[in-house]
């Protein structure tokens, strides 16, 4: 019904930079909010950066100032990750609150498939 792809990922230095970016499709009549998660080795799923659909933007403490969510359609949402770290490692999840035509009174969230992000020297 609802499909996100993320891309993006890959190996970068510390200090260095990456955008995410994830694109929806399928039976979605619209999309509430979109966001972020990452999850790292033997750790939990944790947010990272959430966007409304009227662009109010929240970021974990540990990426404030570093990172940016933001969406240029309605369907698609980046992360512009800066001064990356090695604690940023993770694989990065995308999410979307979805409203889909075939129900429109309720909100369903759904998740891409991830993609790896490294930074390692």
């Amino acid at each position: 019904q609802v499909q996100l792809v993320e891309s993006g990922g890959g190996l970068v230095q510390p200090g260095g930079s990456l955008r995410l970016s994830c694109a929806a499709s399928g039976s979605i009549a619209s999309i509430n909010s979109m966001a972020w998660y990452r999850q790292a080795p033997g750790k939990q799923r944790e947010l990272v950066a959430s966007i409304t659909s009227g662009g109010i933007s929240n970021y974990v403490d540990s990426v404030k100032g570093r990172f940016t969510i933001s969406r240029d359609n309605a369907r698609t949402v980046y992360l512009q990750m800066n001064s990356l770290k090695p604690e940023d490692t993770a694989v990065y999840y995308c999410k979307a609150n979805v409203r889909i035509w075939s129900s429109l009174t309720s909100l369903t969230d759904y998740w891409g498939q991830g993609t790896q992000v490294t930074v390692s020297s």
